[in-house]
């Protein structure tokens, strides 16, 4: 309902506006005059910001703005700072002999945060954020290692990944054994209980007994007569309770008869070297590494 008649509201002293809607009625009371101004100075102040700094969107571009300022621009410049700042610790790191990283508390500290930070970034996808792995992707604190834990293996492992296009890449490739009809579905059954039994954890003897057959026709090559594995083959030890892809009867199972030939990326191609070697570093510290064969021989 409209009202064409004006009051005023006896507790503000305000005009009452004509206008009412479901009883309620409305003051013509303005605005403060500091809030006034103050919108004011906004408006000229955005004009101004405007015109200075980087603001519409072009076709192609954008208003880059009189002051020519970039966000972009100031990111790459602190990146290049940073790694300018770094690039003699970075030499250093990388004349170092890898035996004697973890002996310099300077260059070790170095290494190891920047590892971290790396490991963080690039490996914690499928490793853990504690390197503590999954099903397929192996547990980095342990000291189970299929191509060795040395400094020197674990930068070799990262520089040039595992099953991929570089010539120097960690390479080894299990069969399929039922899928390529290679071995009978009886048969993988029979191996499967071999290889529980090689941890204790076989429940039929005799299926065990017709499996070491077949595995010291099939298997030993790589795995080795105990079982216990090859690091040249990147080989498993069957022996243990360590598993990549599950050790219950079903996963081993279904590892003989299908395989599992899982890759990693070529991570030279893709990091600097002093982030590789650190990320090296990084690793071995976190408490599964390995002397390397010259600091156990000098050790003996």
């Amino acid at each position: 309902m409209s009202q064409n008649s004006t009051s005023i509201d006896p507790a503000t002293g305000a005009e009452i506006r004509s206008h009412e809607w479901d009883g309620i009625r409305e003051l013509d009371n303005p605005l403060p005059r500091w809030w006034f101004w103050i919108f004011l100075i906004c408006v000229v102040w955005s004009i101004g910001y405007w015109i200075a700094m980087p603001s519409w969107p072009l076709a192609t571009t954008y208003l880059k703005g009189t002051l020519g300022w970039s966000q972009r621009a100031n990111v790459a410049a602190d990146i290049a700072a940073l790694q300018e700042s770094r690039r003699p610790i970075e030499q250093e790191l990388m004349a170092a002999n890898l035996d004697d990283i973890e002996n310099d508390p300077d260059l070790f500290s170095f290494a190891l945060a920047s590892g971290r930070s790396a490991f963080k970034d690039n490996c914690a996808p499928c490793h853990g954020a504690g390197a503590q792995g999954a099903i397929g992707y192996p547990n980095l604190n342990d000291d189970d290692w299929l191509w060795g834990g040395t400094l020197a293996d674990i930068e070799q492992t990262i520089q040039h990944g595992i099953r991929n296009a570089s010539m120097d890449s960690r390479f080894s490739e299990m069969p399929a054994y039922l899928t390529l009809g290679t071995l009978d579905r009886a048969q993988v059954s029979d191996v499967t209980e071999y290889v529980l039994s090689l941890s204790g954890r076989a429940e039929d003897a005799q299926a065990a007994e017709r499996g070491s057959s077949t595995f010291a026709e099939q298997c030993v090559t790589c795995h080795g007569e105990d079982g216990k594995g090859m690091r040249d083959q990147g080989a498993p030890n069957l022996t243990d309770s360590i598993w990549l892809y599950g050790g219950d009867r079903d996963s081993i199972f279904e590892t003989i008869a299908k395989a599992r030939n899982s890759s990693m990326p070529i991570w030279g191609e893709r990091l600097p070297a002093p982030t590789v070697r650190a990320l090296a570093v990084y690793v071995h510290s976190l408490g599964g590494g390995e002397k390397s064969t010259m600091n156990m021989e000098g050790a003996q």
